[in-house]
């Protein structure tokens, strides 16, 4: 169901539902997705039936998750990649009966293999203890709990992206990504491959709070643009179409556009929808305004 629809030079977004959207998506046309889903229950975006965050717990999210991995495997083109950010997610004593973490990673990895994907690499993106402590007032990471008794404390929460990719039974099959070594060298390499991105900004997004409506329970967290770039640079080609089935204010339309990338995105919220249209708009009005590598032109 398509409730309105945006085409800009190089952009097309959907309100609409991204499963119902993707099911009519061709075959082998997608060249890089990259996201951030809804993490289970924890957040709350509205009360729209097809919101797959309106779910009762991890399980009845991956169920309802399965559909728009498996739509997107088929959409992608051979030997390319989608990219998902995701998190651990918290336990509380007063929802859950004990305090802890929940492997949210291990289901979005499980239910990418099952859908045929191959499990290609995960990423930890370092982020602040403190300033998750100063936002969750999260008990484990507090200091007086050390004094009282530190078996309660804990580290921080890092964020992950794990990368999976559409691996072709014939590798002459695949559609590659070529990299010039004179735009992309070796010392960029060397950083990007470490397995924990310590610099990526926490800061770095796009301004949620116009966004925002009376009935949101939980605030929008939008993917950091530098991470999406990187994602962008280093696994599309210039071209390519960029596909976010959970678009939420366009952040990854944004970083692919200032790319020069094409991008197609789907999002259920119209208050999202609107502002992604906007920020979509102005990131194709001032695409070289800021190359991939973070400096001016």
């Amino acid at each position: 169901m398509i409730m309105d629809q945006y085409n800009g030079k190089n952009f097309t977004v959907i309100n609409g539902d991204c499963v119902e959207f993707a099911i009519d998506m061709p075959s082998d046309t997608i060249g890089l997705s990259v996201y951030s889903p809804p993490f289970a229950q924890l957040f709350v975006y509205s009360d729209i039936d097809r919101d797959m965050g309106n779910v009762k717990d991890e399980a009845e999210f991956i169920e309802q998750y399965r559909y728009i991995v498996r739509e997107l495997y088929r959409a992608t083109k051979p030997g390319r990649l989608t990219c998902v950010h995701c998190s651990d997610l918290p336990r509380t004593k007063a929802a859950h009966g004990t305090s802890g973490l929940y492997d949210f990673p291990a289901d979005i990895v499980r239910v990418h293999v099952q859908e045929g994907w191959t499990f290609h690499s995960r990423i930890t993106v370092w982020k602040d203890p403190v300033i998750e402590m100063q936002r969750t007032k999260a008990h484990g990471l507090l200091y007086k709990t050390i004094q009282t008794d530190s078996t309660r404390n804990r580290q921080g929460m890092a964020d992950y992206v794990l990368v999976f990719r559409k691996t072709p039974d014939d590798e002459a099959q695949a559609d590659k990504v070529s990299q010039d070594k004179r735009l992309f060298p070796v010392d960029t390499w060397q950083k990007w491959a470490s397995p924990v991105w310590m610099d990526i900004n926490q800061t770095n997004v796009l301004n949620v709070k116009v966004a925002r409506s009376d009935k949101d329970e939980r605030h929008l967290c939008p993917l950091q643009l530098d991470l999406i770039e990187r994602c962008i640079y280093l696994w599309s080609n210039a071209g390519d179409v960029v596909f976010s089935p959970f678009t939420g204010i366009g952040s990854e339309g944004y970083a692919a556009l200032k790319a020069g990338r094409k991008f197609l995105g789907t999002e259920l919220k119209p208050e999202y929808y609107r502002q992604a249209v906007k920020n979509l708009i102005d990131a194709e009005e001032n695409s070289a305004t800021l190359d991939l590598m973070g400096a001016a032109e």
